[in-house]
């Protein structure tokens, strides 16, 4: 019985908790659901709003965006009608200037056309009243300007004339004596020599058998140096000597330290004389710069561009008719500046003045125009003052507008004026001779131009590179041509042109 009961109990039992288990869980899963779908939807409401929020904080920056730009768009405006209402002033204020000008042209002209109708009115009048004049007087205005004149000259020529030539009388006698009073104790202080230069300079040598040696193989020695140096070299019977003949200082000074050069070396051949005529050439320049250091020192001059010593110191090498320049330009330093000293005139500007006056000198053959001219740009270019640069020109003027000037002059005649210090017919010689060279030179593709033994002879030296043989001999021909048609010479010229190809290539 029990255990029938139990049983149905049980089989009855069984269903029924699954079934309540069931009903059970899907409440809970409804709960659980309406749960979620109840969060889902604050989620959503949630969203929703925040989204409205964001919505309307970007229309609240839209709108912001919006009222800037308009403020920046007014005001640019503002901006650009204050720039035009600038330039419609701006505008208005230059056509009334424009006007303003115009004006002032119109009133400018009709003061010029009535100053004109002013002015020829007041000839008419000044016309009419001299006719008048001459109607009355019965004389033309020069007439009576002739009459007045020689009345005026008839009553005081007498007097006028006894005056003019007391105090002409008198102050040329105060003047000569006090100049040559002047003149006198200057020239006494100063005690230059003014011994001539000569076309020819002496080289002793050692023995007579270096004669030989100089001459070198079929005379190749010899003739290098004289095609290097534009010198001529005598060799002659006079013992233990050769002469160098040349009207050019500079030349015959660069053979002789040559030759000097090679004597003391032992070897004379054509390379080692090329060798020893450029150290001459390196050696006189510093002798020339020497030179003028000893000039300016001797003068008392300093601060002087060593460019422009340099230059000054070339005047060593350079004559004026016979007379050495640069000794000459000394003394007219001292000169000047004692007369200077004397006179109360600017004593540095004096010193400084003469010794430079003759500057140009040193490249009047070589840069075209008169030497006053070039000695003038010369100063100025290095610096010098006007009132020095001027007595290059001064001294050849005859009314100088300085004082100084005026000293510069006297200086420069009383130092040429000292007896034989000046010869005209060395100068002429050596005129002669430049004009010969310098026909040559004047012709294309000539590279050097020497004159020798004492005219009679033109050495040419051309450019291998632009004178072919052909053209070379034609070339010989037009400068013998051009020297007889603008030279007068006793006898022949004899024109050489050399035209040599030399090739250097050394073996390592």
């Amino acid at each position: 019985m029990d255990t029938s009961i139990w049983i149905i109990l049980t089989a009855v039992g069984i269903p029924a908790g699954v079934l309540a288990g069931y009903f059970f869980r899907k409440s809970w899963a409804t709960r659980e659901a309406q749960s979620v779908e109840s969060k889902s939807q604050a989620l959503i409401n949630e969203a929703r709003a925040k989204q409205k929020e964001i919505l309307l904080e970007a229309q609240e920056k839209a709108l912001k965006v919006l009222e800037d730009a308009k403020k920046e768009e007014d005001q640019r405006r503002r901006e650009l009608q204050s720039q035009r209402d600038r330039l419609e002033q701006r505008e208005a204020k230059f056509d009334e200037k424009l006007l303003e000008l115009e004006r002032s042209k119109e009133e400018t002209q009709k003061r010029a056309l009535k100053a004109d109708e002013i002015r020829k009115e007041l000839e008419r009048i000044r016309e009419e009243q001299f006719k008048k004049l001459e109607k009355i007087a019965e004389l033309t205005r020069d007439e009576a300007k002739r009459v007045l004149l020689e009345n005026t000259e008839h009553s005081m020529r007498d007097e006028l004339v006894s005056r003019i030539k007391k105090l002409q009388q008198e102050s040329q006698e105060e003047l000569e004596k006090e100049s040559k009073k002047l003149i006198s104790t200057v020239m006494q202080r100063v005690a230059s020599s003014h011994a001539a230069e000569t076309t020819t300079t002496v080289v002793p040598l050692p023995s007579d058998d270096l004669k030989g040696r100089i001459i070198g193989k079929e005379g190749r020695n010899i003739k290098t140096i004289e095609q290097l140096t534009g010198a001529e070299i005598i060799v002659d019977d006079t013992p233990e000597s050769i002469v160098i003949s040349g009207f050019n200082p500079i030349r015959r000074h660069i053979a002789k330290r040559a030759l000097e050069k090679l004597m003391a070396d032992g070897r004379i051949h054509p390379g080692r004389i090329e060798e020893a005529v450029e150290a001459a050439k390196k050696d006189l320049a510093v002798d020339i710069k020497k030179a003028g250091e000893e000039a300016a020192r001797e003068v008392g001059v300093v601060g002087l561009d060593p460019r422009l010593i340099q230059i000054l110191g070339r005047l060593k090498y350079r004559t004026s008719y016979g007379q050495n320049v640069l000794r000459h330009s000394i003394e007219v330093g001292i000169l000047a500046g004692l007369l200077a000293d004397e006179l109360g005139a600017n004593v540095g500007v004096a010193k400084k003045g003469g010794l430079l006056h003759d500057i140009g000198k040193a490249i009047d053959h070589e840069v075209q125009g008169t030497h006053t001219q070039l000695g003038y740009d010369i100063m100025r270019k290095y610096g010098l003052p006007e009132e020095v640069a001027y007595l290059a020109i001064a001294h050849h003027e005859d009314a100088p507008r300085t004082f100084e000037g005026v000293i510069a002059r006297v200086a420069d005649a009383i130092s040429g004026a000292r007896p034989g210090a000046r010869k005209d017919t060395y100068e002429q010689y050596v005129q002669r001779l430049e004009e010969l060279e310098n026909i040559a030179k004047n012709f294309p593709g000539v590279e050097k131009v020497y004159a020798i033994q004492a005219g009679r002879e033109v050495r040419v030296f051309v450019t291998p590179d632009k004178i072919d043989d052909l053209t070379a001999i034609k070339l010989a021909r037009d400068v013998a041509n051009q020297i007889e048609a603008q030279l007068q010479y006793p006898g022949e010229i004899k024109v050489t042109l050399i035209r040599e190809k030399r090739v250097v290539e050394y073996a390592r």
